[in-house]
């Protein structure tokens, strides 16, 4: 059976749970999720009604779980456990499609129970046997889906852990693969998001979605129009290539609407992901390793971003890989592609980017930008590619930074000067770029540079794209300083990037207009 997107219902009475049932239809449920602890009056009576409602309002064809979650594993409401075994058997009775039990409880019944009575008379419920563990990994996930299977054979193991990593979502990903048993493995947590999405690709029974972030009973738990729209959620196949944008933090990213639109548009099997990479080198190289010995996932290439740039590169530099001649002369690659030897390359568009956005701006061309002062606002991966860029064009670069060791190294690379960020009082440039993510979504208030430092003949580049107008510009645009937003430059690096990663070019225009209409919802 193909992986349904299941929505659960969960609602502390009989009408409101009619009402969500009538949202999740609209919002093309596959499956409806039942969520009985949810309600306030549990009784057998209200389990029944609400399966007929169910019934009568679902179209043709979409099945039901019936849920009764134990308080422990994730419950709503700590209903007796006697009355929840009695409701999950009046459940089946009522022709629910499949009902949903904790293995832990399961393995405490008697043979004579009411459930178990009920579901030897039916041949049409399947009993989904789960576990959850809200703190972490089970200790061995393998071993679990065997016990589960061996004390019910005809059971749908139901195995969901919290990833306090994205690196623990690999055992989640072997055993959904090597599994020919109908399962539902996934991880919770933002860095277990990506399993959810994966789930459909590996051949999950089932995932879910909620209505609305409001209505998501499951930490991570993506609602069903982001799974519809932006993760292209029903044409997803077992051979769909993979992308993403490894970041830390990576929520805020446009990066994968703007690049599963591009996929839409020009009819590719290939998905985008936002993949939380959190950590510095040594978690990051574990990923890749992880990435690079699953060739069954499917991944071809990623986008990299902060804090992950420099380790990039680190990375395909220690595994001898393909460097492109920009990517090593910045010390920092932006773009990484897998290649059919399982190699990887890396490249740089941030700073071909960062120019063209400044010199479009500008109306001039790259050599107007010559003996220009710049003062570049950061020392991490993005400042190391414009820092490249405006050194090969002989511009005079000083820059500033928080930690002065950082600045003073990255100024000894590329022979130009540096300050601390107290210095900035001191400030004399003619452009002004901004390449830390300070302004950045959802911290809005913050700038990098205190008003009284801007001046009007300067001019304010912010390669913050998310808000496009960050205070700094804001502030900047006070004084009447002429200002460019970072919404150009995330265009130009992503339309390199899908040129990289499809050999074809994008559609800048529909990008542009893509990113403004997420980040107006936002």
């Amino acid at each position: 059976m193909e992986t349904k997107l299941a929505i659960p219902i969960a609602a502390p009475d009989l009408n409101s749970a009619q009402e969500q049932i009538k949202k999740a239809l609209r919002a093309e449920a596959e499956i409806i999720e039942l969520r009985i602890d949810y309600l306030e009056q549990l009784n057998v009576n209200a389990v029944e009604t609400l399966i007929s409602k169910a019934k009568s309002l679902r179209n043709s064809g979409i099945p039901t779980i019936v849920t009764c979650r134990d308080k422990k594993q994730g419950g709503a409401i700590d209903h007796p456990f006697s009355l929840r075994i009695d409701v999950l058997a009046a459940a089946v009775e009522a022709g629910a499609d499949f009902i949903d039990l904790e293995f832990d409880n399961y393995i405490k019944l008697d043979k004579d129970n009411s459930l178990l009575s009920a579901l030897k008379k039916k041949t049409k419920p399947r009993l989904i046997l789960s576990a959850h563990d809200f703190e972490g990994k089970f200790p061995d996930l393998e071993k679990l889906h065997r016990q589960i299977l061996n004390a019910y054979p005809n059971a749908v193991p139901k195995l969901v852990y919290t990833a306090k990593h994205i690196n623990d979502c690999f055992d989640a990903f072997d055993l959904l693969r090597g599994t020919k048993q109908d399962s539902i493995i996934f991880c919770m947590g933002q860095a277990g998001l990506i399993s959810r999405i994966l789930a459909k690709k590996l051949g999950s029974l089932v995932t879910f979605a909620s209505i609305d972030e409001k209505t998501a009973t499951a930490p991570g738990q993506l609602t069903a129009e982001q799974f519809k729209k932006t993760f292209r959620f029903d044409g997803i196949k077992p051979n769909t290539e993979l992308f993403g944008i490894i970041s830390s933090p990576v929520a805020h990213s446009a990066s994968p609407v703007i690049h599963n639109a591009w996929f839409q548009q020009s009819n590719l099997n290939k998905l985008y992901l936002p993949l939380l990479v959190a950590g510095g080198k040594k978690e990051f190289n574990l990923f890749l390793q992880n990435i690079l010995g699953r060739a069954y996932l499917g991944f071809k290439g990623f986008s990299v971003t902060i804090p992950h740039k420099q380790n990039a590169l680190d990375f395909v530099i220690e595994t001898k890989g393909f460097i492109e001649n920009l990517a090593g002369k910045i010390g920092a690659s932006n773009t990484l592609l897998i290649n059919r030897d399982n190699s990887l390359s890396a490249y740089n568009t941030d700073c071909p980017a960062a120019l063209d956005a400044i010199t479009s701006a500008l109306k001039i061309k790259k050599e107007g930008l010559r003996n220009l002062n710049v003062a570049v606002i950061g020392a991490g991966g993005v400042a190391r590619a414009i820092v490249a860029g405006f050194s090969d064009l002989k511009a005079n670069i000083k820059i500033y930074n928080r930690t002065i060791e950082k600045a003073e190294k990255l100024a000894a690379e590329f022979d130009c000067s540096y300050a601390g960020l107290d210095d900035l009082n001191d400030l004399d440039a003619k452009l002004l770029v901004n390449c830390t993510s300070v302004g950045m979504y959802p911290n809005t208030n913050s700038t990098p540079v205190p008003k009284e430092y801007l001046k009007k003949e300067m001019v304010v580049f912010d390669t913050v794209y998310n808000p496009p107008k960050t205070l700094l510009l804001k502030q900047a645009e006070k004084t009447g300083a002429k200002t460019i937003d970072g919404l150009s430059m995330f265009v130009n690096q992503a339309a390199a990037q899908f040129k990289l990663f499809t050999d074809t070019d994008g559609n800048a225009e529909l990008m542009r207009k893509t990113v403004i209409e997420y980040l107006t919802k936002r």
